[in-house]
């Protein structure tokens, strides 16, 4: 059963998912601690905001300290991946070992070997990437730490995703901005194929639950996502949903590999072309059979994410987000 009054400390908390998971325990008038680099986060009333540095063991413990969860939702550019992810996973391994503490890790679908076949929690392991493999290595040392008994623990698998708040995304700052401005909206890859995207207060919600449910330890959880549709039909509903008529503009992997000779993020992607040019489908059956909970369909995700980009969000460049919300 979960605990009668959680206290609940999340990690990355200004990163996509991050802030997206402070709002919605926020919501739920949980109490919680945001922690991220700098310290510094615009968050609801009443929430801890907490400076770590992931990669010292003593602040990572800090920041851990008095936690009945520990959200794992720190991310980092591209180019940092190998040298920050593993230290930054040993580091939450151990400030979480030892105490009643449940450690609940936010993954992706990098580690999958590309198929058209919808990907379940079952699929075959071969990544075709290096960050694939890093992927599948950082779950491997959470599920084995869960099974020695070192810690509780539990990981909830998205595709890529989009929502309020998230800049740093192929569906992104560049994607929104194009779109709420009516111009032509950058794509990745082929257009016409389907590639699952998740919506990140369905992420949010679906996290939350894994944490404070004991029968979601030790497991593998694909969390709820709508169906996949082709970049052309995002693009068509994310402009009804602006009421604009913006174009694609694909951006294909010689473009991609050109702008990535002076761009160092741009450069890292270009291993994960091959999953914009087959088709990515995620199958989150699992979850909601357990769970039953659903997902937001992308229509309504797309006018909620419209609002916040004509509101609230500031044009930069895929770079400088990068930077700035991989908390």
């Amino acid at each position: 059963m979960p605990n009668a009054s959680p206290f609940h400390v999340v990690l990355g908390a200004t990163g996509g998912v991050g802030q997206a998971l402070v709002q919605e325990l926020a919501t739920q008038g949980a109490h919680l601690r945001a922690v991220n680099r700098s310290g510094q986060a615009s968050v609801p009333p009443g929430v801890e905001v907490m400076a770590a540095d992931l990669t010292d063991s003593e602040s990572t413990r800090a920041a851990c300290q008095g936690a009945s969860i520990v959200y794992h939702c720190a991310g980092a550019p591209y180019p940092q991946w190998a040298a920050s992810m593993p230290i930054w996973l040993d580091n939450i391994i151990s400030a979480v070992s030892g105490t009643e503490a449940t450690l609940v890790y936010i993954d992706n679908n990098y580690m999958y070997a590309p198929t058209a076949q919808p990907l379940t929690e079952d699929s075959n392991q071969a990544p075709s990437s290096r960050k694939g493999q890093l992927r599948k290595q950082l779950a491997e040392a959470i599920l084995t730490a869960h099974t020695q008994g070192k810690i509780k623990a539990t990981i909830g698998r998205t595709p890529d995703f989009y929502g309020p708040g998230v800049r740093a995304s192929a569906m992104g700052e560049q994607f929104f901005s194009a779109v709420v401005a009516g111009s032509r909206v950058p794509w990745l890859g082929k257009l016409d194929v389907p590639h699952a995207f998740s919506f990140v207060e369905d992420v949010a919600r679906g996290l939350i639950t894994l944490g404070t449910h004991e029968e979601a330890l030790g497991q593998v959880w694909h969390l709820p996502t709508a169906p996949a549709l082709t970049g052309r039909q995002y693009i068509a509903l994310a402009s009804e949903a602006a009421g604009v008529q913006a174009r694609p503009l694909p951006v294909s992997g010689l473009l991609l590999r050109i702008l990535g000779l002076t761009n160092l993020v741009l450069r890292e992607s270009v291993e994960m072309l091959y999953a914009f040019n087959a088709p990515l489908l995620f199958d989150g059956s699992k979850y909601s059979r357990t769970f039953g909970e659903t997902f937001t369909s992308h229509q309504e995700a797309m006018r909620r994410t419209v609002t916040w980009y004509r509101e609230l969000a500031t044009p930069r460049s895929v770079e400088n987000a990068e930077e700035r919300t991989k908390a």
